[in-house]
Parts: C-alpha cells; sequence; structure tokens
C-alpha cells in the first residue's frame, strides 16, 4: 500500500497537506518471574497508542484549527483513519503536541502529536 493512501481526519475534517503520519502502538510488559527460575516471566499490561503528523501549514484549515483550539482547551478530538477511501478505524485522542516550523526558503510544516484515550474502534465509531 501506498503511503498516500492513508489519510487522517479530524473531528470530520482532513488534515490539509498531509506529508506523513506514524501511529504507534504498545503494551507494556509486566514481570511476574521468581527467583526459583532463571526464565523471564511476562504478562500483557497496559496498551497505549499515540498517532504523529506532520502536514503542511494552512492556517486556516478547518482540521488544524480544531487540533490547535483542542490542545488549548485540553479538549478531546475524534481521529479518523481512512485507507483507500475507506474508514478502517477512529479512536478519541487529546492533542499532546502542536509544533509550527516557517524555514527560510522551505515550505511552512506543522507537527502534530495525539495520544489515543482507550481502543481504537475498528471501522469507525
Amino acid at each position: 500500500m501506498n503511503g498516500t493512501d492513508v489519510l487522517i481526519w479530524v473531528d470530520g475534517n482532513m488534515v490539509g497537506s498531509q506529508r506523513d503520519v506514524t501511529i504507534d502502538e504498545a503494551t507494556a510488559e509486566i514481570d511476574v518471574s521468581s527467583k526459583d527460575q532463571r526464565e523471564m516471566r511476562v504478562l500483557p499490561g497496559r496498551y497505549d497508542s499515540s498517532l504523529s503528523l506532520d502536514a503542511l501549514y494552512v492556517p486556516a484549515g478547518t482540521a488544524y484549527l480544531a487540533l490547535q483550539a483542542a490542545m488549548r482547551a485540553g479538549t478531546f478530538v475524534e481521529v479518523v483513519v481512512l485507507e483507500d477511501g475507506v474508514v478502517t478505524e477512529s479512536a478519541d485522542a487529546i492533542v499532546t503536541s502542536l509544533s509550527r516550523a516557517a524555514p527560510d526558503q522551505d515550505a511552512a510544516t506543522v507537527s502534530i502529536g495525539l495520544r489515543i484515550d482507550g481502543a481504537w474502534v475498528s471501522g469507525g465509531s
């Protein structure tokens, strides 16, 4: 699959001019080993997921404004992942970072960090 076929929408609006997205998922491990055995024993612990996104800076973009407002107010946004135009999953998230870069003689960009609240829902909410 080509990465250009994966798009992120926030609160019903596509994040404009996307350049890169990374969705991370992790499970913490709980060490339940004991002194009477050499082998490590583990159990699955807490699951968490985060999303990072880079895009061209579009200051009037609806999704960017929603992200900025949620970041400043500390409210949730709905994140939706589309692959080939089909919703594959969605989740509620908080905006953990929002950075703008305006380099000399280059495109202005924005980097967005989101932490997923709970679990991803397959096929959207």
